[in-house]
């Protein structure tokens, strides 16, 4: 069973969380800061994604390979990644090795050099990753639509950052902008596992408590959701298509109703998407909906991979069902089984510590408290069909649609008579 977790403030404004998971052998520890890609202006973009890489190459008494060597040492795993609004660096070790894994992620986080030669070394090693989403055909049809979706915001800018940007960070920027926007105050550290929270207090809060409280965080702009159809051609095997629609922020109360409205659409295979276009039409290998929340806004998404003579009817496949949702309540049978599913999704991963370091530092950014999963589980149940039908109603529209697709299709007219609401 799951024990209550701790929460420490320091003077700085650092939050430290820890949670008693005392059956497990491993322990999970991020250190999270709210703030990610949708915080960067236009020339800065890419920089947050360029500091994750750059935190793993050496501190003041660790070079890039010792650092690699003691996480291997331990038979742990670190890593970082950036998103819209979060960059976090975190370790997973077994139980043994905690005091040690937060030694280094302390060490890396509040002494890296940003060395010279390493920022040099690294930034061909950037510019080959934002190469690698490009020739992904799928993970370059979301980046994509949310540039389209997202025209003229932050929230549309690629996590990498650009070529242009990424060729002219130098030390002296990087070095800047992290002591800038690297703010105590939006700052978490999140452990979870067999551990003991005065244990994690004596292993980090001193080193962390020094870090100086910073000022002048760029205001976040909401966007709004661009409609239309915008297509790229290029020579692929396939048609790759997403459909993008105002959704909720991570934050409002109707959240809950729109996971289940995700899970009925689109988020598993008895989804209606799955069913109609893959079991019964045979049109894709590859299709689910998706649900992207931020601090203030949020999309509903659909994705799917088509031979070219499938598009149109895959693309009106998909903008027909979400007009289902709109116009019919859906079955209570329906949404109890995608009750079920979220129910079990939650549950199995509440035995994972990473996922509970997740989910806690998660609360704590969007919150400022942790939500118990109980509470979580008490909110999915009390959704009802009028709450999904109702939502949906309020949501989907043809002035917030839009259809983006990558591939070999040109025939825009043929789009636009599907695309409304």
């Amino acid at each position: 069973m799951l024990q209550p977790e701790n929460k420490t403030l320091l003077e700085n404004g650092i939050r430290i969380l820890t949670k008693n998971m005392p059956y497990s052998c491993s322990v999970s520890m991020g250190v999270c800061v709210n703030a990610g890609a949708r915080d960067e202006s236009q020339d800065e973009s890419g920089l947050f994604h360029f500091i994750e890489h750059m935190l793993f190459k050496g501190t003041a008494k660790r070079s890039a390979f010792q650092i690699a060597k003691e996480f291997d040492a331990m038979g742990g795993n670190a890593n970082a990644f950036t998103s819209m609004e979060t960059t976090c660096y975190h370790a997973r070790v077994i139980t043994s090795h905690t005091e040690t894994a937060a030694d280094l992620l302390t060490d890396i986080f509040l002494n890296s050099t940003f060395d010279f030669e390493e920022v040099e070394k690294e930034r061909p090693v950037i510019i080959q990753e934002i190469g690698m989403v490009e020739d992904n055909p799928e993970d370059y049809i979301h980046l994509l639509s949310g540039q389209y979706c997202f025209r003229n915001n932050p929230l549309g800018h690629s996590v990498l950052g650009t070529r242009e940007n990424v060729l002219n960070f130098n030390t002296d920027r990087v070095k800047e902008f992290f002591r800038c926007r690297y703010q105590p105050q939006r700052t978490v550290i999140s452990i979870a596992g067999n551990i003991d929270h005065n244990q994690i207090l004596d292993a980090v809060g001193l080193a962390f408590g020094s870090l100086k409280r910073g000022d002048g965080f760029p205001e976040r702009v909401t966007p709004s959701v661009h409609p239309g159809i915008n297509l790229f051609e290029q020579d692929l095997e396939q048609v790759h298509l997403c459909v993008s629609l105002k959704g909720l922020s991570l934050t409002d109360e109707r959240r809950y109703a729109f996971s289940l409205m995700n899970t009925i659409l689109g988020g598993n295979m008895s989804s209606r998407l799955f069913q109609e276009i893959r079991e019964k039409r045979g049109l894709a290998y590859s299709v689910y909906s998706f649900i992207s929340s931020y601090d203030d806004t949020g999309v509903l998404g659909a994705y799917v991979a088509v031979d070219t003579g499938n598009a149109v009817e895959a693309a009106d496949v998909i903008i027909r069902e979400i007009k289902r949702l709109k116009e019919n309540a859906v079955d209570p049978g329906e949404l109890k089984d995608a009750v079920e599913y979220t129910k079990g999704c939650l549950l199995l991963s509440s035995e994972s510590t990473d996922s509970q370091m997740f989910r806690q530092a998660q609360n704590e950014i969007n919150f400022g408290r942790n939500i118990p999963l109980p509470e979580v589980i008490n909110a999915i149940e009390s959704v009802t069909s009028e709450d999904i039908y109702n939502l949906a109603g309020s949501l989907f529209g043809s002035d917030n649609l839009s259809l983006t697709l990558l591939g070999p299709f040109s025939d825009k007219k043929q789009l636009e008579n599907i695309l409304t609401l």
